[in-house]
């Protein structure tokens, strides 16, 4: 059958065909959609589920949706993405709803996005563009919106081009022979002028943070990071754990600069949780390129916890975009813990299910329900300062060594003989080594014994 005829059919019967087609080989690629045609009918994120997120991401970015237009293609138009036909309708739709802007869940070509803003009576704007506002938006810290700039100008500078006789003026003074400089060739100077400051700025920003890593390993702490998919309630888990202020909200990528925050686990151990911004379907690679600075904390973590939506329809998706994101980061080694979070919104029968299992965490961030398991997986986890069980015989008037392990270590079964104490201490290998001298050899102390 040939391509249109296909095509005509699909029109006709569009869920039989895509059905029919979704086993076939991918051999339809183009700008913007999906690597291959049958990918449209077996792609991990439904329609219905696509829709609601970008519709999200929209009120995120603090527009109002007045009007909706879907389109079902075998393959994008080259020039336009949605073909002359669908350019016509959409036009008549904006015209009639008054809006200001039309917005593709798709990512535009330099020369797709100038060719609809010439027939559309709106600006437009590709989700790249909607999540790099969104960004904008959030930006807080310096760091911040360098990162965004960076994002921002790596996007715009391959579609300054072909904008008409607004990019092109004449050279100034008497006897100058043909146009002079063009306004494109100024703009596009400015903004590699511009690109090479802010890639300046952000490895000072990215030295920075080396150094205070560095200091950070120098006294064995390790770093615990949260990752997951936007408006997984990472945040929120966040001020759970360590009782700090950070913006919770339900819009998406509201946590956009990292944060760093101490926290004491059961073991008495201490480590650092870091809240990073969260991942989304088809994150744009520009993005992740510009965060790099950010999302080091993400790579340098011995630990990652994993945080997901356990009332989302769309978990399972979720979980393959989040990973596909860590693989491009690089992230090898790190153990996870999979968190699902928001179990207070599951069915009483299915939240009984998932208890049962061993792989993850079932836990409320909202109620604090499944939070100390979760402490007690993040102590298990860890490999860095293993814990140590020690018998021990301190005298009295060492106030100052028993002051410290009762800060850093459990003890058990204290017994005081005279002016000395003895007793159990459970803590980590580098605080009980500091005093080896209080060791009882035999005493039955263990090496690596794994804290409760």
């Amino acid at each position: 059958m040939s391509r249109a005829a296909a095509q005509a059919r699909a029109a006709a019967q569009p869920a039989k065909v895509l059905e029919s087609i979704a086993d076939q080989p991918a051999g339809v690629s183009g700008d913007g959609l999906t690597e291959s045609a049958p990918r449209l009918a077996a792609s991990g994120f439904d329609f219905e589920a696509a829709r609601e997120e970008f519709h999200e991401l929209v009120v995120s970015a603090g527009g109002d949706v007045v009007a909706e237009v879907t389109q079902r293609r075998l393959e994008p138009d080259a020039a336009t993405m949605i073909g002359k036909g669908k350019i016509v309708e959409v036009a008549g739709i904006t015209a009639s709803a008054e809006a200001d802007v039309v917005l593709f869940d798709h990512d535009l070509s330099p020369t797709q996005l100038r060719n609809l803003e010439s027939e559309l009576p709106a600006r437009v704007v590709d989700r790249t563009q909607l999540i790099l506002d969104i960004f904008a938006r959030h930006a807080r810290t310096r760091e911040g919106h360098l990162q965004v700039e960076l994002a921002q100008l790596e996007y715009m500078l391959p579609r300054l081009s072909g904008r008409g006789a607004a990019m092109s003026q004449l050279g100034g003074g008497i006897g100058t022979r043909g146009p002079g400089e063009t306004k494109l060739e100024t703009d596009r100077r400015r903004i590699q002028r511009r690109l090479v400051q802010l890639r300046s700025d952000l490895e000072a920003v990215r030295r920075v943070r080396g150094q205070q890593r560095q200091r950070r390993e120098a006294v064995p702490v390790p770093t615990i990071a949260l990752v997951g998919y936007t408006n997984a309630g990472k945040s929120t888990l966040f001020n759970r754990l360590t009782h700090a202020d950070v913006l919770e909200s339900a819009r998406m990528f509201a946590t956009l600069d990292p944060k760093l925050k101490a926290l004491t686990l059961p073991s008495r151990r201490k480590i650092l949780l870091s809240d990073t911004v969260g991942f989304i379907r088809d994150l744009p690679h520009t993005l992740v390129t510009s965060f790099r600075a950010t999302l080091e904390e993400v790579q340098k973590a011995e630990v990652l916890i994993h945080v997901e939506d356990a009332a989302s329809p769309m978990r399972e998706e979720r979980h393959r975009e989040v990973d596909r994101v860590l693989a491009e980061l690089d992230v090898h080694g790190a153990k996870q813990i999979q968190v699902l979070n928001k179990s207070d919104l599951l069915p009483e029968v299915e939240r009984v299910g998932l208890s049962g299992r061993t792989d993850v965490t079932l836990l409320s961030a909202k109620t604090g329900d499944g939070v100390p398991e979760l402490l007690a997986r993040m102590d298990a986890a860890l490999s860095a300062d293993p814990l140590e069980t020690r018998a021990m015989t301190v005298p009295q008037s060492e106030g100052g060594v028993l002051a410290a392990l009762g800060a850093g270590a459990r003890i058990a079964d204290r017994t005081f003989t005279g002016s000395d104490v003895t007793m159990m201490v459970e803590g980590p290998a580098s605080l009980l080594g500091r005093y080896r001298r209080f060791w009882l050899e035999n005493g039955g102390g263990t090496e690596g014994t794994p804290s409760a």
